[in-house]
Order: structure tokens, then sequence, then C-alpha cells
């Protein structure tokens, strides 16, 4: 009878701790859907369009500081239903990352802190009237708008890219450059005649961090994944080029992490050449400034960033480079109740003297978004006295170049080497928002120290 008590309480034990488990992986929304006020209904309304780091990080921010308020709505609208991990999106080449544990749930996490979400691509603001139009002409009213609509690829100018490269800016990008390395060993393995190189050459252009490691997951796909599917091909035969218009890759890091990060390269076969300017790209080459040509039939663009081109026709004044201009509290010149934050505006940096913007990177938007929460909701209860003027705070610079290693800057601290990539994942697995990405992404990195990747080429929306 005693061990029969005794099992049934460790039954009852076992079955409250996977149901707190559960209710702490799936925390109850702040309104039961039968309670949830409209968004029109509050009396002060907040509209944020991007579901990037930016719009996400201050939409949630601001819902946790009016979590005891019943006056404050808030509404997110973005393009996708879905936030992007970026700091992980180039592991999706290799398949070390899967596409779904990057793609974060933005509805639902938007939900549960106390938002509305509305799917649509942002069109215009009327100032005015205090509307934004989105497609379909669908309007949304707001009494403050914070625009965080992000960036897009920046060719400057330069004939063929726009046409013949493929760019590293999403998850289906990352995917169509898995894809095109399939394809190409899929191309090979049928012919029976000679291989022209520029079918096996691959050109990833741009030596920051997401370049570098494009270069390296585009090794790991051949030698850990494809090698062993394709024993009729030489994996040596792949050339991978690293260019850099720089005199040295990785320009955001210290000259040892630079060091570090080119020799790794170097003992993968990655071939990185610096004050490498494209002038050209056609469908089966790169011409250089310099006179020289890789003949390449696969060029990856990661060289360059520019504002979202939506806001060229907003009516909102711009900059030189043409962000959204803004003082250093957000506040966009001119338009009162109209913010911006993130890729798309001219930050002014206080830290530096010579003018210079906040540079344009996930860490400065998530450090924007909380900023821009707190000034939104000061003005909205008439105490603008207390904003907050935003001081960018760069916490370090983490490159993951495979999984045994990585060039990390933490707080001034630099390190490299297993540590280093051991500390890559575990940033960044803590900073991903949804508990189920969490626990897949983790379950497939363990899994991935005993088996090889399988990887397929999946044709659908990710094809050119």
């Amino acid at each position: 009878m005693n061990g029969l008590v005794k099992g049934a309480l460790a039954l009852g034990g076992a079955v409250v701790g996977l149901a707190t488990l559960r209710r702490a992986l799936n925390p109850a929304p702040r309104y039961a859907p039968w309670e949830k006020p409209r968004y029109d209904e509050f009396e002060k309304k907040v509209l944020i369009v991007g579901g990037g780091f930016g719009g996400f990080t201050a939409a949630k921010e601001l819902c946790k500081r009016i979590r005891d308020r019943e006056d404050v709505g808030v509404l997110v609208v973005a393009r996708d239903n879905f936030f992007t991990f970026w700091p992980m999106v180039a592991g999706i080449v290799s398949s070390d990352i899967d596409s779904r544990n990057v793609a974060q749930p933005l509805r639902r996490a938007l939900i549960t802190a106390g938002a509305s979400f509305r799917r649509a691509e942002f069109k215009g603001v009327n100032p005015e009237e205090k509307t934004i139009t989105a497609d379909g002409g669908i309007e949304f009213s707001y009494d403050q708008l914070v625009i965080s609509i992000g960036g897009q690829p920046n060719f400057f100018g330069i004939p063929g890219v726009e046409e013949h490269a493929l760019t590293m800016r999403g998850i289906e990008d990352a995917e169509r450059v898995r894809n095109r390395m399939i394809e190409r060993f899929e191309e090979v393995s049928l012919t029976r005649e000679e291989v022209p190189e520029s079918k096996l050459t691959f050109v990833v252009i741009g030596g920051g961090a997401t370049g570098v490691e494009t270069a390296t997951e585009l090794y790991n796909l051949v030698h850990d994944a494809l090698e062993p599917d394709y024993p009729n091909i030489d994996p040596h035969r792949v050339r991978i080029f690293l260019l850099e218009g720089l005199d040295h890759i990785l320009p955001e890091l210290d000259p040892s992490l630079r060091r570090a990060a080119r020799a790794r390269l170097y003992t993968e076969g990655i071939e990185v050449r610096t004050r490498a300017i494209a002038e050209e790209i056609t469908a089966d080459r790169v011409k250089l400034k310099n006179g020289d040509e890789i003949m390449t039939e696969n060029v990856i663009w990661t060289a360059g960033n520019r504002p979202n081109q939506t806001i060229n026709d907003l009516g909102l004044p711009m900059d030189e480079r043409n962000g959204i201009k803004v003082d250093e509290y957000f506040r966009v010149t001119d338009h009162p109740g109209i913010w911006a934050i993130g890729d798309c505006a001219a930050i002014p940096d206080i830290r530096e003297k010579d003018g210079r913007d906040v540079p344009p990177n996930a860490q400065a938007a998530v450090q924007e978004g909380r900023v821009v929460a707190k000034n939104i909701l000061a003005t909205l209860d008439g105490r603008e006295d207390e904003l907050e003027a935003f001081e960018y705070r760069p916490l370090g610079q983490l490159v993951e170049l495979g999984s045994d290693f990585a060039v990390n800057e933490v707080m001034g601290v630099r390190f490299t080497g297993l540590l280093a990539a051991l500390f890559w994942r575990a940033a960044y697995l803590t900073r991903l928002d949804s508990p189920q990405s969490k626990a897949r992404q983790t379950a497939d990195w363990l899994l991935g120290a005993f088996l090889r990747p399988a990887v397929t080429q999946v044709r659908g929306s990710s094809e050119e």
C-alpha cells in the first residue's frame, strides 16, 4: 500500500510539474479573446509600422510599461507575420539552423504581450489626419506613430548586381543561396562534358559579418552535407571567394580578431581578396575595377544597406543617405507625433563629434525600441521634460565561422575558437523569443554533434 501511495504522489508531482512547465512556456495573454478591446476603442493609440528588431522591441516594451493601464492601445502593422532573428540567418545556408527557428511568430508574441497585430504593407502616412495607409487602401489611425520599416540592399549603382546577384537580407534569401549550391551540384552530376569553372565558383561580395558568415556556411554546406551525397563531384573544385573593398575584412572588429577570422577562412580554402571593388556583374563573371575578372554564375551580395525605399514617398524630411531625419529622442523633424527608429532612420550618435549617425544594426535597433517606448509614454502623459536622449551603447560583436569557431568581442573582452562558438550559440539561443524555437534549435544542435545535416532542395517560393 505504501508503495502505491508513493507512486501516486510521484505521478501527481510529475503531472503538476509538467503543467507548471507548460504554463511557463505558454504564458497567458494579457487579455482573454472575448475581453480584448478593439485598438480604435483605446483613448490613446500607438501605432508601430514594422516588425523587425526595433518595432518588435518597441511594442513589447510599451506593453510592459502599460500592463496596469487601460487607456493606451498598441497596434503593430507589418508586412510579415513573423519576426526574423537576423543573427542566425546565415546558418540556414548550411542547414545548421532551421528556417522556422529564425522566423519567430510575431502575432502570437504581440497578442500575448497585449498588443494588436495586422499583417499589411505600409504605403503612406497622413500627418494631418493622423492616419497611415496600407495596401488595399486600408487606413489605421494613431495618436503616436513609430516608423521602423528597416532597410534594403544598396547596390551602389553597379551594373548587373540587381539582375545577377543573390542577396542575403532574410530567410528566403538564405534558402535561395542554399538551393543555388544544390542546383549547381545537381547540374554537374548530370553533365558528361567539361564543367565550366563558373558553375562551381561562388563569390560573396562584402567582407562584413554577414559576408564572412555566408562564405563560411557555403563551405560547410559543401564539405559537411553535399560531399558525401555527390561522390562523383570533387568538393575541392568548388571555389569560394570573399571580396571586400576595404583593406581588411570585418571592419567593425579589433584587428586581432580580423586576423584570426582571416586565418580561419584561409584554412578552409576560402579565397579572400581585399581592396577588390566590383565594377560590373554579368551572367558568368564579376569584373573588378583593377581589371581582374572572376568567372562565376553564383554571386551573393552582402556589401551594402540603405533605408527602405518606401520612406521616399512619405513626404517626411530626409538626410543625405535618404534616412528619415530625427532628433536624439527619435522625433521626426517638424512632425509632432511621428517617430522613426532602426535602419530607416538617420539617428544622430551623441557620442560622436563628427555628426555620424547610429549604425544600422540589430543591437542598436533593440536599444532604440526600448527608449522610444519610454519617450512615447512620456509624451502621451504630458511629461516631455522627461524624454530620454538616445545614447547607443555597443555591447560587442559576435561572428561565427562554423560550429567550432567564432571571433567575439563582448564588453571589451576578445576571444576566439571553440569557446567563442559556444558563447555565440548560447547568447543567441537565449535571445530567441519563441520557447518552441529555443527547444527545437537546442535539439538540432545536439543532434548535429552526432549526425551530419540532411540537406534537400525544396522548390517553391524560395526559388528565383
